[in-house]
């Protein structure tokens, strides 16, 4: 993948009808070993324990609310971190 949000976007999945709110990217299933694009949370809620936490693809966005803030800090990260 090429690009990723940034932390703090607010996105809905297909067929979701709750919002989210990314709070983590690359991320693995400790217990499958299977890489996720993205975690989040319930928004307007927040992290509230791990039965709330919602592993995604890029491609399973149906729609973005709010794109979370991005500077030359969040674009450097993404560059040497995630995009390979």
């Amino acid at each position: 993948m090429d690009k990723y949000l940034p932390i703090g976007s607010v996105v809905l999945l297909k067929n979701g009808r709750k919002k989210i709110m990314i709070y983590g990217r690359k991320q693995m299933h400790v217990e499958t070993g299977e890489e996720w694009d993205y975690l989040a949370c319930l928004y307007p809620e927040g992290n509230i324990n791990e039965e709330f936490m919602y592993l995604f693809n890029h491609d399973q966005i149906d729609k973005v609310y709010y794109l979370g803030y991005e500077d030359e800090e969040e674009k450097r990260f993404v560059e040497e971190n995630l995009i390979k």
